[in-house]
C-alpha cells in the first residue's frame, strides 16, 4: 500500500509505502509549487486521552456494553483518532466499576478496540463537590481520595487506567497522587478548587497533567492567587486543552500556549455521549442538555453554561494555529507525539519502523477572520484504510480546489469548522 501527502512536520511531499502495519519506505517526491498546494497533509493518526462516549452513548454508564464499546471507539476513525483513551466520569462505584469491567472486556474481546485503546482516562470521583469547580459531574458521587477505592476500580479495570484526574484540594490528594503515579499511571489536576500551594504540593507528589484546564472552573476566581495561574506557572505540568471555540475564548487559548508552551500542550475533543447526535434537546443523567447546530453543547434553555464537547480533535488544530500562532507541525504534535509523551507511547515519526497509522487531511482556509476548517480526507490504521478515500497524485495532482466535492459523512472527506461567535464569551 502506499499514500502520499506532504509532511505534516517539513512540507515535503512524499509517498509513504506500507506493508503490513508498519511504514517501510519514505520516498521524497518532486513537485512544484504550484501543485505542491494541491497536495493533502500526511501526519501520525490523533491521540486523544479525553473522550467520554459518542452518538448516544457515555462509557460512564450502567448501559455500556462491549457491543457499544467496540462502536464507539471505531466512530473516531472518522475524526482521524487511531488511538483514544475512553473516559469513564464521576458516577456510582457500581457504575465505574461496569463501565471499566466493560472496557477492559472490550479490549481482551477484540483485537479492533484493543488497537484503538491506549488506556482509560478516569475523571473523577475523587473531585471538588463545589459548584463550578465540579462542573457537570454529579455532586452525589464526587469522593475525597481514597486510595482503597483507586485500586478497587484498577482490579475492575483489570489494569487499563493510564490517567487519573483528582482535584488537588483535600488533605489525602498529596497521598493518593503518589501512590498512583508510583504505580505509572498518570495523575492530573481536574476539577479543583485547591490553592497555588496545593498544585504545587499536588506536583510534588507526582502530578504531570492539568485536564482541561480553564475548564471545570469556578466561574469566577481570585484575580491572581488561583489554581489557573498556578498550574499554568507549574513546568511539572502538561496542560491538555478543549480549543473547539466553545470552551475557551481565542486569547485564552493564545495565551494559556504561549506560557505553557506548545511542547508541554495537548489538544483534546472532551467528546460526550451526545456527540454524533443531530441537533436538539437530549435528556442525560444530570440534566437536560442541548446540542446546537454549530457543535457546542449546553444546558437546554440557554446558551452559555456547556454541558460537554461535540466537536472532534481536528477541530481544534486549525484553531491553535490561528489564535496561538503555532505552526502545522506543533499544532499536529499536540494532538499526536505530546499524548504519547504523556502516556509513555510511540507517536510515529513518519519514518520506517512505524506504525501505519496515519491521516491525510487538508486545511481549508477561511479567507476571513474566521478560523480555517480542518478537513479529514482519510484515516489509516495498522496499514489498513479504515476511513475515507486515500488521495493519490495521479487523482489528484493540480486538480482545482473547487472540484473537492462537498463534505459529507461517509463520502471521501469530513470538513469540521470552527464555531460560532459565542465562543469568544464562553468559559
Amino acid at each position: 500500500m502506499q499514500i502520499c501527502g506532504r509532511r505534516f512536520d517539513t512540507g515535503q511531499p512524499v509517498c509513504v509505502e506500507i506493508a503490513g502495519s508498519t511504514i517501510t519506505r519514505v520516498v521524497p517526491q518532486a513537485v512544484d509549487e504550484v501543485d505542491r498546494a494541491t497536495w493533502p497533509w500526511l501526519a501520525p493518526g490523533f491521540l486523544d486521552i479525553q473522550v467520554n462516549g459518542y452518538g448516544g452513548q457515555e462509557f460512564s454508564s450502567r448501559e455500556l456494553t462491549v457491543e457499544k464499546v467496540g462502536r464507539i471507539v471505531g466512530s473516531f476513525d472518522a475524526f482521524g483518532v487511531t488511538r483514544c483513551c475512553p473516559t469513564v466520569t464521576t458516577e456510582s462505584v457500581e457504575v465505574l466499576e461496569h463501565a471499566l469491567g466493560t472496557i477492559a472486556a472490550a479490549c481482551g474481546h477484540s483485537a479492533h478496540v484493543a488497537r484503538r485503546v491506549a488506556g482509560v482516562h478516569l475523571e473523577g470521583p475523587f473531585l471538588s463537590p463545589q459548584d463550578g469547580a465540579r462542573g457537570a459531574h454529579p455532586l452525589a458521587h464526587c469522593r475525597r481520595p481514597d486510595w482503597d477505592l483507586f485500586r478497587r476500580l484498577q482490579d475492575a479495570a483489570a489494569g487499563h487506567i493510564r490517567i487519573l484526574t483528582v482535584s488537588a484540594e483535600f488533605d489525602e490528594s498529596p497521598g493518593l497522587i503518589e501512590r498512583v503515579a508510583n504505580t505509572g499511571v498518570v495523575v492530573a489536576i481536574g476539577h479543583t478548587s485547591a490553592t497555588p500551594d496545593q498544585i504545587r504540593r499536588a506536583a510534588d507528589a507526582g502530578a504531570r497533567l492539568s485536564t482541561h484546564l480553564g475548564n471545570g472552573s469556578h466561574p469566577s476566581v481570585h484575580r491572581l492567587r488561583n489554581y489557573i495561574w498556578a498550574q499554568l506557572a507549574e513546568d511539572r505540568l502538561m496542560a491538555s486543552l478543549i480549543v473547539d471555540g466553545h470552551h475557551l475564548p481565542p486569547d485564552v487559548v493564545k495565551t494559556f500556549i504561549r506560557t505553557k508552551s506548545p511542547e508541554r500542550s495537548i489538544l483534546v475533543s472532551d467528546m460526550s455521549g451526545q456527540a454524533g447526535q443531530p441537533p436538539g434537546e437530549y435528556r442525560s443523567d444530570f440534566c437536560n442538555i442541548e446540542l446546537l447546530p454549530s457543535g457546542k453543547l449546553v444546558v437546554a434553555g440557554q446558551r452559555e453554561l456547556l454541558a460537554g464537547a461535540a466537536l472532534p480533535i481536528g477541530v481544534g488544530i486549525p484553531n491553535v494555529m490561528r489564535w496561538a500562532g503555532v505552526d502545522l507541525a506543533d499544532a499536529v504534535r499536540m494532538a499526536t507525539h505530546n499524548p504519547a509523551q504523556l502516556l509513555g507511547v510511540p507517536a510515529g515519526n513518519l519514518d520506517p519502523g512505524d506504525a501505519a497509522d496515519l491521516v491525510q487531511f487538508e486545511i481549508i482556509e477561511s479567507g476571513n477572520e474566521n478560523p480555517d476548517s480542518f478537513e479529514l480526507r482519510s484515516t489509516v490504521l495498522g496499514g489498513e484504510v479504515v476511513w475515507g478515500s486515500v488521495w493519490q497524485p495521479a487523482e489528484g495532482n493540480g486538480r482545482p480546489r473547487s472540484f473537492v466535492p462537498p463534505p459529507k459523512l461517509g463520502m471521501s472527506a469530513r470538513r469540521f469548522d470552527a464555531v460560532d461567535e459565542s465562543a469568544r464569551h464562553s468559559a
